[in-house]
């Protein structure tokens, strides 16, 4: 595993472009440090290491994943998402423990929302049991990326979306005055509404919503 770091940290090093760096690292509010690989020549590099006879056995996800993770330049998070979703064949029930800490670590809207809809939103399919319990605990964590995931994780669910679950979430968090979850609110219910118009516009009519979140689920419907 440490030649596979070691290989992919060096290849990112060499095509690092200072000028990139720090374009993406002001995009990001200079929040993330940044090797400056755009994203064709990023999944290029990154393209050896998830060939089927190089990537490592399953139980080594978690491992590199985080270790990827605790890496200071951003490139290495994008690679260690796009990496967990390959084993998304071989999923299993405690994977969302290793969803949870990346969504809690080093959390922005460009990590948190892939996370969601990739790979928390392939687990609950997988393991629907497990929604009750961990979105009632991450709606009452207060981490507001916990609670946009709970809203975003059906986002391409499309037929197989469940109104209810998500009238009740966006319900529980009608009143919030954080731009991530009133965007993610109306970016839901716009997906939504490209399956269920009827739904959606009813829901909004009967719904006190934040005016951004308004905005945004009608936005395909003027």
């Amino acid at each position: 595993m440490q030649k596979i770091l070691t290989s992919l940290v060096g290849q990112f090093q060499e095509a690092a472009n200072h000028s990139v760096a720090s374009g993406q690292k002001a995009y990001m509010r200079h929040q993330f440090a940044f090797y400056g690989v755009k994203t064709p020549v990023r999944r290029r590099i990154q393209r050896k290491l998830f060939k089927k006879d190089v990537l490592p056995p399953k139980q080594h996800l978690h491992k590199l994943v985080i270790s990827l993770w605790k890496l200071p330049e951003r490139e290495n998070q994008y690679t260690a998402q796009e990496l967990a979703r390959n084993y998304l064949k071989n999923i299993e029930e405690d994977d969302i423990l290793l969803y949870e800490h990346m969504i809690t670590h080093k959390s922005w809207w460009d990590t948190v929302d892939f996370i969601a809809v990739n790979l928390v939103g392939a687990y609950f399919r997988s393991f629907p049991h497990k929604i009750h319990d961990i979105t009632h605990a991450w709606m009452a964590s207060g981490n507001i990326w916990l609670q946009r995931s709970t809203l975003l994780f059906q986002l391409k669910y499309k037929e197989d979306l469940n109104t209810a679950f998500l009238a009740k979430t966006i319900n529980k968090l009608l009143g919030s005055q954080e731009f991530f979850i009133n965007k993610a609110i109306g970016w839901v219910l716009r997906e939504y509404s490209k399956t269920n118009r009827d739904w959606v516009v009813q829901f909004v009519s009967k719904t006190s919503l934040h005016t951004l979140s308004k905005r945004e689920a009608l936005r395909l419907l003027k």
